[in-house]
């Protein structure tokens, strides 16, 4: 009977969908759409100060909306990040607190990596099922990174259209066809992506996801749409057009701040952006579209450098969880303004829903605010703190297991393995080289109790002793010997 019940019960999910997919939107809605980029770094754009990336048309972009100084990844590696776009909520309320599918990275270090769910829960509205219920048109292009078969693709989570996107972290190869494999860390198995098999040899996949993009815009001129639009650029492997890597080449070594094959590929995403802001000009669109430009985390160590900031992806420092974040909102938005509040990836739940002049959903996006007082007219959120929750181990550079605060200028590091306690001034050390831990014992102590209260809140996963630890077997210190890309 059971069995009976749970199969009728599939039955029905395509038929809920199409119904709500079909339902029809009040004229005028705001469209939306949201660039969700792969691993670039904070200061990777020219409006954040970068001199040797070329972007002019994010920089036009944050010339026309607002640009967030203090902006926040919810996690310092990709999937938890995305996960929390998609629901408004902390990667640790999740349960979904380290990139999938991942493993056991270290199985004889001393602590034992907490649980985690390897896909988006279904139980979780997402924006996606938010936008189509209210009759919106929606697509996802690019990576997914959220699970995979049966239940856990985009189509499972709100969305009409999926393309290129399923549980893979990494195209096999940028270049038609496509049909590179990649390594899954940890299991001794390689995986495959051709989710595009019907591509031009040669063709960039950058610029394919961004022609799918446009003829996305296009076939839904007519209806409120939301474009969700997570690029696999500019993540590994580095791989770009020959003859824009040779312009970066041709840039001094003192000049450069990261490897020429990266810029090539910060360039190309670029343009992507170009194009789908001049589709949505020319289709007379741009002034009913909110347009989001954003990170899933910090730049890759050995792609670019995130200097003032300290670390790169993978680590609390400010270089592996400090983002871009971009937000143009014909209207609404005030025009070229910069912002220092400190905001973060949950937030874009409920500005969408806003923007779409729809009702918040508390209880779903429970640690997002509406950024719309912020965009409107630079007004404070009503936050005291931002948190992360990082229970695993990873290879990245400087990433330790971790739980951390935000508060005012204030953030502290707890980190598990090795114990310890981190308490930095972001205002007068962005770069976070003096640890005021002594010197503010109070502050620390009244810090690490509201982080130990929020993980309570939260019901995140704490790490555990490991019965199989050998200190003898040390983890490797991935890129310790290296000297940073520039």
């Amino acid at each position: 009977m059971l069995r009976r019940s749970v199969f009728a019960f599939l039955l029905c999910l395509p038929l809920t969908a199409h119904f709500a997919a079909d339902r029809p939107a009040p004229a005028g809605r705001t469209n939306i759409v949201l660039f969700l980029i792969d691993d670039l770094g904070w200061r990777d754009i020219g409006a954040n100060g970068s001199t040797y990336y070329q972007t002019p048309n994010i920089d036009r972009l944050a010339r026309e909306g607002v640009r967030f100084t203090d902006a926040y990844a919810a996690c310092a590696v990709c999937s938890p990040t995305r996960a929390a776009v998609l629901t408004g909520k902390y990667p640790a309320r999740l349960l979904l607190t380290d990139w999938l599918p991942n493993g056991r990275w270290h199985p004889k270090a001393k602590l034992q990596s907490a649980r985690f769910v390897r896909g988006l829960p279904l139980e979780e509205f997402t924006l996606a099922e938010a936008l189509r219920e209210a009759g919106y048109r929606t697509a996802s292009i690019g990576k997914w990174h959220l699970g995979s078969e049966p239940f856990s693709l985009p189509e499972h989570h709100g969305f009409d259209v999926n393309i290129g996107g399923n549980a893979h972290g990494a195209p096999g190869t940028y270049f038609h066809p496509y049909d590179g494999d990649w390594a899954i860390p940890t299991t001794g198995l390689r995986a495959k992506w051709n989710l595009l098999p019907d591509g031009k040899p040669g063709e960039y996949l950058t610029d394919r996801l961004t022609d799918e993009a446009v003829n996305f815009i296009r076939e839904n001129r007519a209806r409120p749409f939301f474009l969700y639009f997570p690029h696999y650029a500019v993540h590994t492997p580095l791989q770009a057009k020959p003859e824009r890597v040779a312009k970066y080449e041709k840039v001094s070594e003192a000049q450069q701040q990261g490897k020429p094959v990266y810029a090539a590929m910060v360039e190309s995403m670029d343009e992507s952006v170009g194009r789908v802001m001049a589709t949505l000009r020319e289709l007379g669109l741009e002034q009913n579209t909110l347009v989001i430009f954003t990170s899933d985390n910090g730049g890759f160590y050995n792609a670019t450098s995130n200097a003032p900031l300290r670390a790169n992806k993978g680590a609390y420092y400010e270089g592996g969880i400090r983002v871009p974040l971009i937000i143009k909102w014909p209207g609404v938005g005030r025009v070229g303004a910069v912002s220092a509040e400190p905001v973060t990836s949950t937030d874009l739940y409920p500005t969408c829903l806003a923007a779409a002049g729809l009702q918040p959903r508390p209880h779903q996006h429970v640690d997002g605010l509406n950024l719309q007082p912020v965009l409107a007219g630079g007004a404070s959120l009503d936050r005291t703190a931002i948190f992360w929750h990082f229970p695993h181990y990873n290879d990245h550079p400087s990433s330790v297991p971790s739980s951390v605060i935000r508060k005012g200028t204030w953030k502290l590091i707890e980190t598990f393995d090795p114990e310890g306690v981190e308490l930095y001034n972001l205002a007068e050390d962005l770069g976070e080289k003096h640890n005021l831990a002594a010197d503010h014992a109070a502050r620390t102590a009244e810090l690490r109790r509201e982080l130990e209260a929020w993980r309570k809140e939260v019901g995140a996963e704490m790490m555990k002793p490991n019965p199989d630890y050998d200190p003898n077997v040390q983890p490797p210190q991935k890129g310790k010997k290296k000297r940073a890309a520039k």
